[in-house]
């Protein structure tokens, strides 16, 4: 299974991801609060792909799928926003972003989005 870095800067959202991600066995590596960790933790843990919060304190996810990609322009970041940010998810997806899911998030969802974006 996967290795994961979730990057929120809600404490809630970051549980609930993690809670998702074990139950399908994936490996929550490490969690960042908001777009500064993100990319410190990314570039010390390589995961195999990243959840990213848009709207963050420091650096939004934007900002940080931009710094990571990069550093790795082959990583696989999936982007989380809530309902009503069209237009940030479509920025998140023309900055490079792999994949998207809206809160609040059924945990299949997720995980079919997870499962779609480590096949490509």
């Amino acid at each position: 299974m996967a290795r994961i870095l979730i990057v929120d800067d809600s404490i809630v959202s970051r549980t609930n991801l993690k809670t998702i991600l074990q139950s399908a066995q994936h490996e929550v590596v490490g969690e960042g609060v908001n777009g500064e960790d993100g990319l410190e933790k990314f570039l010390a843990l390589r995961p195999d792909m990243v959840t990213m919060d848009i709207t963050m304190p420091k650096r939004n996810g934007i900002e940080c799928l931009k710094d990571i990609l990069e550093h790795d322009p082959e990583a696989r970041v999936m982007m989380i926003s809530a309902l009503g940010q069209g237009a940030k998810i479509l920025e998140a997806v023309n900055s490079g972003a792999r994949h998207y899911i809206t809160k609040p998030y059924e945990p299949d969802k997720v995980l079919e989005a997870v499962t779609e974006l480590l096949s490509e």
